[in-house]
């Protein structure tokens, strides 16, 4: 041990950490030291996201994994100017480090802001990553105003209306002025109608169809929030000339691109990580937040949890939840809140 680090206690705390696409185990880490940016954030709940099982499933080491938290802030680091400790904070945090799965998190300031005072720990947890994901791919992909009211007589047809990303994008577009059309299975139009959508449409019948009997020949976005390849061919027709097409979701196939061409549409993935992957316009990340904590705190957005673990953070509930999200028939969002509670073997 250097001289340096004599005297020095080394604290450690509980995380939960994934081994392989299969197993969560109980562990005990370091707690990581604060510096430059950093906020450690003792957490109280987190959400499990879509993200989050497919990064397990492409593991090749193990990581702790966990990309939505609410916590408070128990220490600062040198260059920190944005909170204290005792701050309610809430956050999506970053890839590139130790997850959200842990007692003690360590997250870069910029990524943070103070959590919606008017929702619970679970209900702020369930909204970071769905909330910067749906802003960024409404306002910085395709090109509406982030304002109240700011884009009416557009019109936005949201495929997948019902899921996590799905339910607060309806919001943010409802807000900013658009009429808003989303899919879903006829079951959940009540839930469509309840975050902000005025025309809800059955995924199982014909889209194209569906959208001209409302009356409307083309619309000015398309968000396709499931499987673009099977949703690509009816965004293509409904897209007006110069319209937007954007997409949360990769897969390993061919989109045929050519039929938008003659209409000079765009189209744009979204995938919030980008930012923090890349180290570009980082502190954005926490501007959203804060303005959706205001949006919050006034009734205007409303949180998407529907399903709550009050059990803690631990290897079963961690094993529990991800089977939840990867069955791929939830509505809303699920948290689990509590802290970290499982117990690592001690040696």
């Amino acid at each position: 041990m250097s001289k340096k680090m004599e005297g020095i206690k080394m604290v450690e705390i509980k995380a939960v950490q994934a081994t392989d696409a299969k197993t969560f185990e109980d562990v005990l880490i370091q707690q990581p030291a604060v510096t430059d940016h950093g906020i450690l954030v003792e957490v109280s709940a987190v959400s499990v996201n879509p993200v989050d099982t497919k990064l397990k499933e492409g593991l090749t080491a193990p990581k702790i994994l966990g990309y939505d938290a609410v916590g408070v802030v128990a220490e600062v680091g040198p260059d920190v100017t944005k909170f204290k400790v005792g701050d309610r904070v809430y956050y999506a945090g970053s890839t590139q480090v130790a997850g959200s799965n842990q007692e003690k998190q360590l997250v870069d300031e910029r990524l943070v802001s103070l959590a919606p005072e008017r929702l619970t720990d679970a209900a702020a947890a369930a909204m970071p990553l769905t909330t910067l994901t749906a802003y960024e791919l409404l306002f910085e992909k395709m090109g509406f105003t982030a304002a109240a009211n700011a884009n009416s007589g557009a019109t936005l047809l949201v495929v997948n209306g019902a899921g996590g990303v799905g339910s607060i994008l309806t919001q943010l577009a409802h807000w900013a002025g658009l009429t808003v059309l989303a899919t879903s299975s006829p079951k959940n139009f009540d839930w469509l109608k309840n975050h902000g959508v005025d025309h809800v449409l059955d995924y199982h019948d014909d889209l194209i169809q569906q959208v001209h009997d409302l009356g409307f020949t083309t619309v000015d976005g398309v968000a396709l929030l499931l499987a673009p390849d099977l949703y690509f061919d009816v965004a293509a027709a409904l897209i007006r000339p110069f319209g937007h097409i954007g997409s949360i979701v990769g897969r390993p196939v061919e989109l045929p691109m050519y039929q938008i061409k003659n209409k000079a549409a765009s189209f744009d993935f979204e995938y919030m990580f980008a930012k923090s992957d890349a180290g570009y316009r980082v502190e954005t990340q926490g501007e959203i937040l804060a303005q959706a904590a205001r949006l919050f705190d006034a009734g205007v957005l409303v949180s998407t949890l529907t399903t709550t673990i009050d059990a803690g953070i631990s290897a079963s509930t961690l094993t529990e939840a991800h089977a939840t999200v990867s069955a791929g028939h939830m509505v809303g969002k699920l948290v689990i809140s509590g802290g970290v509670t499982g117990e690592a073997a001690h040696d």
